[in-house]
């Protein structure tokens, strides 16, 4: 185990305070290959401080200047992009050709596209008959960023480039499971000589990093990613001080399939939508609601489909499905599969944990798994598994798969495959959820505003909505009397 990770706070790459470390395990081979530092308070303190050092020249660089430095981190790594993509593959055990096609280059997309944002970002005036009005989108100053495991650079450049860009210094939070994209972005920061103070992280456990972050008094807005318990915890602690928060939590996404849907893509989208990430994206379909008079076909085809996706070592190019992140991920998905079997589920295809041969003996893969027979209120129907398992159930008419599409505490996003245009406005508009893709999955417009409903969170990020959220707006009247 060679690979040691390290904080960067000031500019520097430093060690925990307190010396203590974490392994970092390879989800494929279930054996640890790095270490990463164990942080405390402390170093979320030391963060703080440099950050509050870098602010006010950062703050008043012009926006043009602060674009240009977050497109010198593009470049470095767009340029570092196969480097990049072999990291997340390993730490997350995701296909390479997944991180190298989709993962890293979004990551790349989001630091270009708030780059752009920083300098066309506008500030409202509005006047009257000897009166004018104005509003400033200042910079709040030092605000945290908590990313997730399931696509940690991707999120990760989702949340601190905004923040960048509209003139705040950033205190970032990687997820302690799959921290080896941040630390190596880090490096890079340092080696374009990025500003120091400017962007730090500080690696380590949610309960000891995290909560200082959210706790410490400079800290003026926190960005979360993650789970509805833990955002629930940090909504709390916020509330206390009425710190900003932006909280994108779990998803328990409906994928409503008419008898008219369009077919040429349906299948090929659907099993995308269920198991890319071996399922592990909040945005994954995991319940599919299928019109009755389709029904019979559509599951057997999805069931074909899915027998054929090919489990294995994620440096295989054959590989469509890797393993789930870690061991007590593994024990939680395979616990909700006995559940649903408990509650009366018939397993159609799955079910079980996958051993492919070599290197990838031990890994946590689990068999692409669909269910049917369980009802909408079951457990399994209602809580979220966030892994490679999808749920059956059929309908009859609209208003019946509006209802079952709405009865999760839950309102991430949805999907809707339809022919019927009017059908598609009305579910739209209906369907409580934060994102309605029709006849289509993540397809996804960086301009656009992105969050959830009910469990789902509080606030959007994306496009304005993130360059508001990580700013205070000041009004200012002039009475040109």
């Amino acid at each position: 185990m060679s690979l040691r990770l390290s904080h960067l706070i000031g500019g520097q790459a430093v060690t925990a305070t307190r010396g203590a470390w974490l392994d970092v395990f390879e989800p494929a081979t279930g054996q640890a290959y790095a270490q990463c530092p164990d942080g405390d308070a402390d170093d979320v303190a030391a963060a703080v401080a440099a950050a509050r050092q870098a602010f006010p020249a950062w703050s008043a660089l012009p926006a043009s200047d602060r674009a240009a430095w977050i497109e010198r981190l593009a470049d470095a790594l767009e340029a570092r992009l196969d480097e990049f993509a072999a990291a997340e593959s390993r730490d997350v055990g995701k296909p390479l050709a997944l991180a190298r096609n989709l993962d890293i280059p979004r990551a790349v997309s989001n630091l270009r596209f708030f780059a752009a944002a920083a300098t066309q970002f506008a500030s409202e005036s509005h006047s009257a008959p000897g009166i004018v009005n104005y509003t400033l989108r200042q910079p709040l100053g030092v605000v945290g960023v908590i990313s997730p495991w399931n696509l940690p650079l991707y999120l990760f450049t989702w949340k601190f480039a905004p923040a960048l860009a509209a003139g705040n210094c950033v205190v970032g939070k990687p997820s302690e499971v799959t921290p080896v994209t941040a630390w190596m972005l880090g490096e890079v920061a340092r080696e374009i000589g990025f500003p120091p103070g400017v962007f730090n992280i500080v690696q380590g456990r949610g309960a000891a990093v995290g909560q200082a972050l959210v706790d410490h008094p400079q800290v003026k807005a926190i960005s979360f990613t993650g789970s509805t318990a833990v955002g629930t915890r940090i909504a709390e602690s916020c509330a206390r001080s009425l710190k900003k928060t932006s909280l994108e939590l779990g998803g328990k996404n409906p994928t409503l399939v008419f008898a008219d849907a369009p077919k040429a893509k349906l299948l090929d989208t659907v099993v995308r939508s269920a198991f890319l990430n071996s399922g592990q994206i909040c945005l994954c379909g995991s319940r599919l609601l299928v019109e009755r008079g389709y029904y019979g076909e559509f599951r057997d085809a999805l069931v074909a489909r899915a027998k054929a996706l090919v489990v294995g070592d994620p440096q295989d190019p054959a590989t469509t499905t890797g393993p789930v992140v870690s061991k007590p991920h593994f024990d939680k998905v395979m616990a909700c599969i006995a559940l649903a079997k408990a509650e009366g589920g018939r397993v159609l295809c799955g079910g079980d944990a996958v051993q492919p041969a070599g290197r990838c003996a031990d890994g946590w893969f689990i068999a692409p798994t669909v269910i049917e027979g369980l009802g909408p209120d079951c457990r399994t129907n209602t809580e979220e598994i966030f892994g490679p398992v999808v749920t059956l159930q059929a309908f009859d008419t609209e208003d019946e798969a509006l209802a079952l599409a709405n009865a999760v505490p839950y309102g991430l996003a949805a999907s809707l495959w339809t022919s019927d245009l009017g059908r598609a406005h009305r579910l739209a508009d209906r369907i409580e959820a934060g994102v309605v893709w029709v006849n289509t999955w993540m397809n996804r417009d960086l301009r656009t505003p992105f969050g959830g409903v009910k469990q789902s969170g509080l606030g959007r990020e994306g496009g304005w909505e993130a360059l508001r959220f990580f700013t205070e707006a000041k009004n200012v009247t002039i009475d040109l009397g």
